[in-house]
């Protein structure tokens, strides 16, 4: 004979941590400031470790043969840095509409994050190990990371779209409220 079922507990259960991270748009906006501020910080010293490369003048860096490990190592910084400062823009259009699906929200966070790990990852790996002036096989994650962060920019783009901004500014107050179309 089996035991009795339960009956459902009335009230809510408590949120989830993955629940709130995509349900509260300020867990959202702080991860992805902080992200955003981090990865500028590494992609910024590795700028600066590419600068050095250059001016001690380090042949495994700057010799014709190493060319395309040059141009790859560029690219992976410049792609870190762009990204870092997208995640930063993330964060304050996630403040600036609260009113955003989170599932559309939530989508787009995690596609934004994986494309600034995979793109840049993708070039400094490709440009590690060359092949007769190809890349390496680390470059196979830079387009994965491009079709991540088309995602979130086209999921990102679409919840801005629902919004209609409305400057008050005649009360002498300056704010800026968003309504839906």
């Amino acid at each position: 004979m089996s035991a009795p079922k339960t009956p459902p507990k009335s009230g809510a259960a408590p949120e989830s941590a993955k629940l709130r991270f995509l349900n509260d748009p300020t867990v959202l906006t702080k991860r992805h400031l902080r992200f955003g501020w981090w990865t500028l910080l590494v992609f910024l010293s590795l700028g600066l470790g590419l600068e050095v490369l250059h001016g001690f003048k380090v042949g495994f860096y700057l010799n014709v043969s190493n060319e395309t490990r040059r141009l790859m190592w560029t690219l992976a910084h410049a792609h870190g840095t762009l990204l870092a400062l997208v995640n930063l823009a993330f964060a304050f259009t996630v403040r600036l509409l609260p009113e955003w699906s989170a599932r559309e929200r939530g989508i787009a966070s995690v596609c934004l994050r994986g494309a600034t790990y995979l793109m840049p990852a993708g070039f400094f790996l490709g440009g590690i190990f060359i092949y007769s002036g190809d890349p390496g096989l680390g470059i196979v994650l830079v387009p994965i990371g491009g079709l991540m962060l088309l995602v979130a920019a086209f999921l990102t783009a679409c919840g801005v779209g629902k919004f209609r901004i409305e400057l008050h500014g005649g009360d002498g107050t300056g704010t800026t409220s968003f309504k839906r179309k």
